[in-house]
């Protein structure tokens, strides 16, 4: 850890600030979500600047900005709430007492019917299970940082050995599953819905509906195959159902490893069309390297292994 976490003053509402404020649009905006006084939430970071010697935050009349320094400040924020959270909920909260797991995944619908699988057949008389459908770099970090047992994460070529650097600076196992080529989803009265191939250049008129990693220095983050593929249109979301309709209203397509399921509602109105260029994903779990599986992650693993094809 930093050495500028020696000073002993740090706490971690601090830290909690901090992560607020780098989430919203202004000081104004965290005060709000954080229910606490503005002048009390700047004197607050500026008391935890002094303490730690750096620059969290440039501030001018435009508002707020992370420093570089800042930056690297809030990767470590980050873990250290993470794991405080992971204690206050298992020792000190109403529900330490029950049975707990936790998985986190990338934008995929066989993690969630696994899930609910494992509750079906376990079925604790008491429990607390959480299933995190989220970013890329935060399925690695919740895994890492065991706030998840199991991640489920893909990479394509354009991205592997990103992914494989990232595996080893966060001491992560991970158990390839399936191979999965490239398509793209269009809404099902698309001019190319009847298509059984297609290629980008043939779409390079209609927007590309990509998942929104949050930073644009995690291009290779993407859970998306074609990840250096230079798209004149793109549209990023971070929501499914308004991904849907965005491609549904403005004729736009997203790309995805052919996986559509009828079981899922919010699915049903996509045609999946074969990609020319191809990117193949591989699709995989990953979980802390040398941890101890829980009965409930050990049964996930065997749920997971039943969709292995590699």
């Amino acid at each position: 850890m930093s050495p500028a976490f020696r000073g002993i003053g740090v706490n971690i509402n601090q830290l909690k600030y901090v992560l607020a404020i780098a989430a919203s649009s202004s000081m104004r905006e965290a005060a709000i979500d954080l229910y606490v006084s503005q002048p009390a939430l700047s004197a607050s970071v500026r008391e935890l600047e002094e303490e730690l010697g750096i620059l969290i935050f440039e501030r001018n009349n435009k508002g707020i900005s992370l420093t570089d320094e800042g930056r690297e400040f809030l990767s470590y924020a980050k873990k250290a709430v993470a794991q405080y959270e992971i204690l206050e909920d298992r020792y000190v909260s109403e529900n330490r007492k029950k049975e707990r797991f936790s998985v986190s995944t990338q934008h995929y619908t066989f993690p969630i019917r696994a899930f609910t699988k494992v509750i079906r057949e376990c079925n604790p008389d008491s429990f607390v299970f959480a299933i995190h459908e989220t970013r890329t770099r935060e399925v690695l970090e919740d895994v890492g940082s065991m706030k998840s047992e199991v991640g489920i994460i893909s990479f394509s070529g354009a991205n592997e050995s990103m992914f494989k650097k990232l595996f080893r600076e966060y001491r992560l196992e991970f158990t390839p599953l399936m191979r999965r080529e490239t398509y793209v989803y269009v809404w099902k009265n698309h001019k190319f819905a009847k298509r059984s191939e297609i290629s980008l250049e043939e779409l390079a008129d209609y927007p590309c509906v990509s998942f929104d990693q949050s930073d644009d220095s995690r291009f290779y983050l993407t859970e998306e195959a074609m990840a250096d593929y230079d798209f004149k249109k793109m549209v990023k979301s971070d929501d499914r159902a308004t991904s849907m309709e965005i491609i549904a209203e403005l004729q736009g397509y997203s790309i995805g490893s052919g996986m559509l399921s009828g079981k899922d509602a919010i699915l049903k109105g996509l045609v999946g069309i074969k990609l020319k260029e191809e990117d193949p994903l591989i699709i995989g779990y990953i979980v802390r390297k040398g941890s101890r599986l829980s009965v409930y992650g050990q049964k996930y693993v065997e749920e997971l292994l039943k969709y292995r094809e590699i």
